[in-house]
């Protein structure tokens, strides 16, 4: 299991990363135009593919036979290999690359706040600021970005892909 949960974690790990990689480079040339969250979400739900494929090779390194508890459990595994190297390729990005991150997203997101949620979205990027001075809470925002979605992948592909008789 050691084997599958790490070669999958690595290669989803590595789709996610490369694209967070190339959309926040974007982002950083280019300060007045919001990234695409639906090339994120996009590129984790290809990064949790790599959830499904790992569940289906322990099911058939197990002679066809998986329960949702095994499979859950490889899921997960693969899920948090995934999350980890998310979280670390970001905070590479953030420390070496982009360390004014936080102010320039903020902007953005006064910017494109309609004269009524103005007040709101000021006062939630100012919370992000101070959260962005403890490198354990960006962690923590981090994960909480995708370690959710391969939470889900997990239980679905756990349930789906159970079997009880080869």
């Amino acid at each position: 299991m050691n084997k599958i949960v790490l070669k999958n974690g690595l290669f989803g790990g590595l789709i996610v990363s490369i694209v967070m990689v190339y959309v926040t480079l974007t982002m950083k040339a280019n300060p007045d135009n919001e990234p695409s969250i639906v090339i994120g979400i996009a590129s984790m739900l290809f990064a949790f593919f790599f959830v499904v494929w790992g569940i289906k090779q322990q099911r058939e390194a197990n002679g066809g036979i998986i329960t949702f508890g095994k499979a859950f459990v490889t899921g997960l595994l693969i899920s948090v290999v995934i999350s980890t190297i998310y979280v670390l390729v970001w905070l590479v990005i953030y420390y070496n690359y982009f360390p004014n991150f936080m102010e320039q997203y903020s902007e953005m997101s006064i910017k494109k706040a309609s004269p009524e949620d103005l007040a709101s979205v000021t006062a939630e990027m100012e919370t992000y600021k101070e959260y962005y001075k403890s490198t354990i809470m960006i962690i923590l925002l981090t994960f909480m970005e995708i370690l959710p979605i391969g939470i889900v992948v997990t239980v679905i592909s756990a349930f789906t892909l159970k079997r009880k008789e080869a």
